[in-house]
């Protein structure tokens, strides 16, 4: 399993963004363009259909080496042997999913305002998701912006991972790395992309662009 401190390019999935390309084949074209870790986000899912998926994806995602992580649903991760799930403020507290999942799994957390990082959610917590960045029209329930400025400030706050998200593109994307994003976690700059395979590859090398300029 990859360690989030890794990771680069960040897929969240998206079906009804997908132009009527199925999930598989969007997920299949990010890992040739280097596609770090994919996130599995359907909720407009019912269980049993949000498995299949999860397996199908699953199949290309392990051969690779490439983790899956499970959006909210800990029961579900379990299930599909995935490697870890992303939760935020309002799902289970992080303490009780770290004694559900255990060490072995991968737990990420969003956070919407700097109080949410704290000694609690650092002690449970394997990478934050900073959200959003910049305004999203993927999410209802989205606070403010943190904007790069509240960006540069969650990154003063800790030393784990930072993974941003939230209204991240191609053009932006330096940007949000040389102001202290490790990675950054993107829907429809992969998803809705003409090409998906030099999509991801573009925003790879965005990122790697960034950390250059951080350094």
């Amino acid at each position: 399993m990859k360690n989030p401190a890794s990771w680069e390019v960040y897929l969240v999935t998206d079906q009804p963004s997908s132009k009527c390309r199925s999930t598989v084949e969007i997920v299949q074209a990010a890992i040739r363009g280097g596609v770090s870790v994919v996130q599995l986000r359907e909720k407009h899912m019912q269980t049993l259909e949000f498995l299949e998926e999860g397996r199908r994806i699953l199949a290309v995602l392990r051969p690779a080496g490439i983790p899956l992580i499970i959006n909210d649903r800990i029961d579900l991760a379990l299930a599909l042997d995935a490697d870890g799930v992303h939760l935020g403020p309002k799902d289970m507290p992080l303490s009780i999913a770290r004694k559900i999942l255990g060490q072995g799994r991968i737990i990420g957390f969003s956070v919407e305002e700097s109080a949410q990082i704290n000694k609690e959610s650092s002690a449970y917590a394997d990478y934050f998701a900073i959200s959003p960045v910049f305004f999203t029209s993927t999410k209802d329930d989205i606070s403010a912006p943190w904007g790069l400025e509240g960006l540069k400030k969650a990154r003063s706050l800790t030393h784990a991972p930072l993974v941003a998200i939230g209204g991240v593109k191609l053009e932006n994307t330096r940007e949000i790395v040389a102001a202290g994003a490790d990675c950054v976690a993107v829907v429809t700059a992969i998803v809705s992309a003409e090409n998906p395979e030099t999509a991801t590859r573009d925003l790879l090398m965005e990122v790697r662009s960034g950390k250059i300029v951080r350094k």
